[in-house]
């Protein structure tokens, strides 16, 4: 079990019936997407868990997520196949990376960096689209959230695409392979990479795309 407490201002009872709802938001129009805790909620019953959510009026709230017990050793990403060598997962492409979570968009930013990518940031599809317009050199991979603030992962994508047709686009997100297909992302050229991901499925996953562009 792993629990996680604040002492703020604490959730409605009415709030509470509907938090796990994706697109569900208290925040204004353009301040949040209402996805963090249905996406949370996703990977948790994925995972044959079981979340649940204690709070108090101004007293705070408690959430609660709960695992099945294992003995089994864990998986690795390489499990029945050929072990990849670190050095094949290395690049020095530039890639703009399109993410409106600091955390994730950091993680990935730092995974890029470590492995000899130049890495362009961009906190929502706005800054993306402004960068690239500036930008002088050639980008040869554009990362981006499939669900963000504003301008969302398939609109942005045609955007940049009409603007530099030879980039490659990699969609993420915490939606199944099925969902992105709903949400016409095949339309032209473009990946899809579900949330939560390793560093090495990250790697692997640009490899392959950029060798293929």
């Amino acid at each position: 079990m792993l629990s996680v407490s604040d002492n703020g201002c604490g959730i409605d009872k009415e709030t509470q019936q509907h938090i796990f709802e994706p697109f569900f938001t208290t925040k204004e129009i353009g301040d949040g997407t209402g996805l963090g805790l249905s996406t949370v909620y996703g990977i948790v019953k994925q995972n044959n868990g079981y979340i649940h959510v204690y709070s108090e009026l101004e007293k705070g709230t408690t959430f609660k997520i709960y695992f099945p017990y294992t003995i089994e050793e864990s998986k690795t990403d390489t499990e029945g196949t050929e072990e990849i060598s670190k050095e094949s997962l290395k690049g020095s492409e530039t890639v703009l990376v399109a993410e409106d979570e600091e955390l994730v968009r950091q993680i990935i930013a730092n995974t890029l960096n470590d492995n000899g990518y130049k890495v362009i940031e961009a906190s929502n599809g706005k800054e993306a689209l402004t960068i690239c317009g500036k930008y002088e050199g050639k980008i040869h991979l554009l990362i981006t959230d499939v669900i963000m603030p504003g301008i969302q992962g398939p609109s942005l994508a045609k955007k940049i695409l009409s603007m530099c047709p030879e980039i490659s686009v990699l969609f993420i997100s915490g939606y199944t392979n099925s969902a992105a297909e709903k949400l016409e992302l095949l339309e032209y050229e473009s990946y899809f990479l579900e949330k939560p991901f390793t560093p090495n499925k990250l790697l692997s996953k640009i490899r392959e795309i950029l060798q293929k562009a």
